[in-house]
């Protein structure tokens, strides 16, 4: 059995300004999207360098702006309305997944038109680096101490201080978990798939499939969110409702294009 080891989640006290290791994780992403979107831009026309680093700079935008409101309206929206101020906490966490690929949508949307390409064109491009970020915002969520999953007496869990019992007790690290699937799997998954050419529209589908089916999955062993709980027959979480019509979505994708639809 491992315990949790209480990392603090200041990553640099530098007295007048202090770096969180969860806004490290967000520098880490992008930057390890940047570098393999340029790798990937060397057999993807008319993909090159500027049109990576300007891609980010809107896919950024969108899943800052989209993750925060996401979470806001989807998780927890009675808090902010009492204490709006909060809205700008985001070292404390409150991203919603979600939020964020409504808002990197968006992004795509307008990059696509800047650079005079289809949407399912730059989600293609897009996709495989999603996972990059992923994997260092569940690290973040693990070293925040947050997102825990189920108490256990499995090996697999983890000896963790809960505040709220003021225990020390055994839970899931979901975080951990969601990092090797939604992260490590994925990233390998897409890779895989998109080594022969594509459909526009099939990686970014593939993204969807994988994506959805992963986080309903790990969400049996989360805890959900306390303010919201369980939606429905006692195990429906709110993760799960919001990722079933990415599962859908990314299947009727992958489905029409595999026919040979070139939308």
């Amino acid at each position: 059995m491992w315990s949790y080891p209480n990392i603090d989640p200041v990553a640099l006290d530098l007295g007048f300004l202090q770096i969180h290791w969860y806004g490290l994780m967000y520098l880490i992403a992008f930057a390890g999207g940047w570098f393999y979107g340029v790798y990937r831009a060397r057999n993807i026309e008319p993909w090159n360098s500027e049109m990576v680093g300007d891609l980010l700079f809107y896919v950024a935008m969108g899943v800052i702006l989209g993750g925060r409101i996401g979470y806001i309206l989807f998780y927890d929206l009675s808090h902010y309305l009492e204490q709006p101020l909060d809205v700008f906490k985001v070292w404390q966490g409150g991203m919603s997944f979600h939020g964020g690929l409504l808002g990197v949508t968006v992004a795509m949307l307008l990059f696509a038109r800047k650079t005079q390409q289809s949407l399912f064109q730059v989600a293609d491009f897009v996709a495989p680096l999603i996972p990059i970020g992923l994997l260092t915002g569940r690290i973040g969520n693990f070293i925040n101490g947050e997102l825990w999953g189920k108490t256990t007496d499995s090996s697999l869990g983890m000896w963790v201080y809960d505040p709220m019992i003021q225990q020390t007790i055994q839970k899931y690290p979901t975080q951990l978990l969601e990092a090797l699937l939604e992260g490590v799997v994925l990233f390998i998954l897409l890779a895989w798939y998109g080594r022969k050419p594509r459909a526009p529209g099939a990686i970014a589908g593939m993204f969807l499939i994988g994506y959805g089916v992963f986080r309903f999955l790990v969400e049996f062993w989360r805890v959900p969110d306390a303010q919201l709980g369980y939606l429905l027959w006692n195990w429906l979480t709110m993760g799960q409702l919001l990722s079933l019509p990415m599962v859908l979505i990314g299947l009727l994708l992958v489905l029409y294009k595999n026919k040979g639809n070139r939308i």
